[in-house]
């Protein structure tokens, strides 16, 4: 799929764009395989202090939530990123059940 999209597939990608804009909503997510991410490792959501103190987690809303979105945030400690990640039940249960994916990184 990645060799699909060579520098003349996605230079026409973008200039039909450019003649068309067209902008996906939550609703044009539904129903297919998407994998979207949102936020920023750069902002410092850790940082913002509302009088009840320093925040210990920080998670994204409700509508922010939908089968296939990541949110990424920037972590607690200096240099760190959280990552928020909204799969279904069954793709959490695939997951777990194929034996590449479960294999340990090494360091």
């Amino acid at each position: 799929m990645i060799m699909l999209h060579c520098d003349e597939k996605i230079q026409n990608d973008y200039e039909c764009w450019l003649r068309m804009p067209r902008l996906i909503g939550v609703d044009g997510l539904t129903g297919g395989n998407w994998l979207s991410t949102s936020s920023s490792p750069r902002f410092d959501v850790y940082g913002n202090d509302f009088g009840w103190g320093k925040p210990v987690a920080v998670r994204s809303g409700g509508s922010n939530k939908y089968n296939g979105k990541l949110t990424v945030f920037a972590g607690a400690e200096e240099g760190s990123i959280d990552v928020e990640v909204c799969l279904s039940y069954e793709v959490l249960e695939a997951l777990g059940n194929d034996a590449e994916f479960m294999v340990p990184i090494s360091k």
